[in-house]
């Protein structure tokens, strides 16, 4: 892979940082990949749940008997 050079600011800079200690990445571009592929994780799971509500998605996950 070619290195490239992009421009952000420093907040930015410093937020990769963190987060490349914190997940053990061992670069910039791995932290930035696995964040592309939580958002996309995140943005399919939306879209399976569409709009439903929280009620109508939570009926029926426990029994009566279950709840205090």
């Amino acid at each position: 892979m070619m290195p490239t050079t992009i421009q952000i600011n420093e907040e930015t800079l410093e937020l990769l940082k963190k987060v490349k200690h914190q997940t053990k990445a061992q670069t910039y571009d791995e932290v930035i990949q696995n964040f592309m592929k939580l958002s996309e994780y995140a943005r399919t799971f939306r879209g399976f749940i569409g709009k439903k509500k929280s009620r109508d998605l939570m009926h029926g996950l426990r029994d009566k008997k279950d709840r205090f």
